[in-house]
């Protein structure tokens, strides 16, 4: 009896001290709108949530107007010109590949058409048909396909199947027509998670990447899902992956961030507390994108990729000043993990935004102390 009291006083005990030490921490509460000591991210220029572009993780004005173009005329040449212009072995056609397979896919899903209406997308369909030898066309296929599968059937049944073996199919059609061009193979990363390719034969596909892009930061976080333990590798394979990617990455490169991705891969299913983002495995992987984006040239299309993660863990790891430093360069555009794994990926981001304000404020920040 002696100990259930004791227990008992304990408890109380933490219920008078434990708010005054998150005082004097300066901990983050939650106060109704419109109080005084509510922290306001407008104060800082921050888009409202309802204005955050939810398609792409920074800005690439070029894509944002043709897209535009592509779905007000439904008429594919300004993709299929913009793709021609852009790099075979860079980050930015890669990320491109992926918006315009994106957008069809979605207009597929809000318009399935009908008997007196043509379906999203169509403009796709009509580029392949049209230009059937355009290297361009056929990745972005590729892709959609890749999409599709992922977003209308579920892994493992004959649907999701069929679906990844045409994407396969087409992978190989988009390879033949740009030799050197990556991805195509990038592609295929897809593929072979959802096929559940045998460990050799990603690797076969791993090096063709590597033969043309041997630096490709999308390529790594592409390949980095099929080595972790939820699909076919296991914990140790996908940090030994990151952590090689990241000794080997030359001088500039953000492969030193893959780590921090590595570590959000395989976060356990709990909700866990800032302790363990402050643990020395997780402040090290943080250290390592940090010192990848203060290296990356700023006009890196992947830059906007880290910049989130880093948001992310530094948020919990109540790191407000640098998480601030982070969300002053992509504001506006929150198609990046982890956000996207969210129904609502603009809320999702806007949780952690208000929370990265209202840290940085009870801790002595303002606007007028927050460096640009």
């Amino acid at each position: 009896m002696e100990i259930l009291w004791v227990l008992i006083a304990l408890v109380m005990l933490g219920f008078v001290v434990l708010p005054f030490l998150r005082r004097r921490r300066g901990a983050v509460g939650l106060v109704p709108p419109g109080h005084p000591d509510a922290a306001d991210p407008a104060n800082y220029g921050f888009a409202l949530q309802e204005e955050l572009d939810i398609r792409m993780p920074g800005p690439d004005q070029d894509l944002l107007d043709v897209l535009d173009v592509v779905q007000r005329t439904q008429d594919h040449r300004a993709a299929q010109q913009l793709l021609a212009g852009t790099p075979a072995d860079g980050e930015q056609r890669w990320q491109r590949v992926q918006a315009f397979a994106g957008a069809a896919s979605l207009e597929l899903a809000q318009r399935p058409g009908g008997v007196s209406e043509a379906p999203g997308g169509q403009w796709l369909r009509v580029w392949r048909s049209e230009a059937p030898k355009d290297a361009g066309g056929a990745a972005v296929h590729a892709e959609f396909l890749v999409q599709q599968a992922w977003r209308t059937a579920a892994p493992g049944t004959d649907e999701f199947r069929i679906i990844m073996e045409e994407a396969k199919a087409a992978c190989g059609q988009a390879a033949l027509l740009a030799p050197g061009d990556p991805v195509p193979y990038l592609v295929e990363l897809s593929v072979a998670r959802g096929l559940g390719y045998s460990q050799q034969e990603f690797e076969q596909v791993w090096l063709k990447i590597l033969d043309r892009a041997p630096a490709h930061m999308g390529a790594h976080l592409a390949a980095l899902h099929y080595w972790c333990e939820k699909w076919h590798g296991s914990r140790q394979q996908a940090f030994d992956f990151a952590e090689a990617a990241a000794a080997r990455a030359p001088q500039g490169s953000l492969l030193a961030a893959m780590p921090l991705f590595a570590v959000f891969e395989h976060l356990p299913e709990v909700n866990l507390v800032s302790g363990f983002y402050q643990s020395e495995t997780v402040s090290k992987a943080i250290h390592g994108a940090l010192h990848a984006v203060h290296s990356a040239r700023p006009d890196d299309p992947m830059l906007a990729h880290v910049r989130h993660m880093l948001i992310f863990f530094l948020v919990r790891a109540e790191r407000w000043a640098e998480a601030m430093s982070q969300l002053i360069h992509v504001d506006g555009h929150v198609g990046a993990l982890p956000w996207t794994l969210s129904p609502d990926p603009a809320a999702e981001f806007a949780v952690y935004r208000a929370l990265a304000v209202a840290g940085y404020e009870a801790n002595g920040g303002s606007p007028a102390s927050l460096p640009h």
